[in-house]
């Protein structure tokens, strides 16, 4: 199965699911990469404009997880995240495809 998201300003990653304080920390890591007030010049749409671009570049905009027996074949820690990187949430779009013959 394939994931990718038809943004440049949110991504998608695998992660551990068991402790929640894992994702606190990789979103704490990844604002001290590309913080707001990084100097940036492309700040179009806000100050968290280019910061996003570069969280992004750092993330994955597309995942491929094996399907076994109907499955995802995840990891017994492993979840999949959508890691919207813009201060104010946003509409995103996932496209989903399955690859490959059934059994």
């Amino acid at each position: 199965m394939a994931l990718f998201i038809r943004h440049t300003s949110a991504s998608l990653t695998i992660q551990e699911n068991a402790d929640p304080s894992v994702l606190n920390d990789l979103i704490t890591a990844l604002g001290r990469l590309a913080p707001e007030n990084g100097g940036w010049t492309h700040d179009t749409e806000g100050p968290d404009d280019m910061p996003a671009h570069i969280k992004t570049m750092l993330t994955a905009s597309s995942l491929q997880i094996p399907v076994l027996n109907g499955e995802l074949a995840l990891g017994t820690w492993q979840a999949i995240y959508l890691i919207e990187h813009r201060s104010r949430s946003h509409r995103r779009e996932i496209v989903l495809q399955f690859i490959g013959a059934g059994a």
